[in-house]
């Protein structure tokens, strides 16, 4: 488990990668938004897989305040979810090949060369009822 103290809206990055295989995430602010991003470790080309929308920083209401950010992956190393003070906002699976999040954004055309489903990124708990 990575943990940070952030806010959001103030430049910050932080990475995590899967405990035995090929896959990492990355949770970026630029000071505007935040985003979180899936890696496939094994392309030696486009390794971002997926992206996907946590907030845009002025919208959130205690921004002022530091945050705390985790990126937890479970044990296989196949799952990744994103929390913010303890509250699950975003997941990976990479062995289903879907991300989650909470703004269901952003939403791309599906794409038959594509294996990784980007065109849904609705929430589901079960995406991470591995946590518990």
């Amino acid at each position: 488990m990575i943990e940070r103290r952030f806010k959001p809206g103030v430049e910050f990055l932080v990475e995590s990668d899967a405990p035995g295989q090929p896959f990492s995430s990355f949770f970026e602010d630029e000071g505007e938004t935040g985003y979180f991003y899936a890696l496939d470790l094994r392309r030696a080309e486009d390794q971002i897989v997926d992206a996907v929308h946590i907030y845009n920083a002025a919208s959130v209401i205690d921004r002022e305040r530091d945050s705390s950010l985790a990126i937890l992956w479970s044990d296989d190393g196949l799952k990744c979810a994103l929390l913010i003070n303890g509250y699950p906002h975003a997941a990976f699976d990479f062995g289903l090949r879907r991300g989650y999040c909470r703004t269901n954004f952003p939403i791309f055309k599906p794409s038959a060369s594509d294996a990784w489903s980007t065109s849904d990124h609705s929430w589901s708990d079960e995406a991470v009822s591995w946590l518990k």
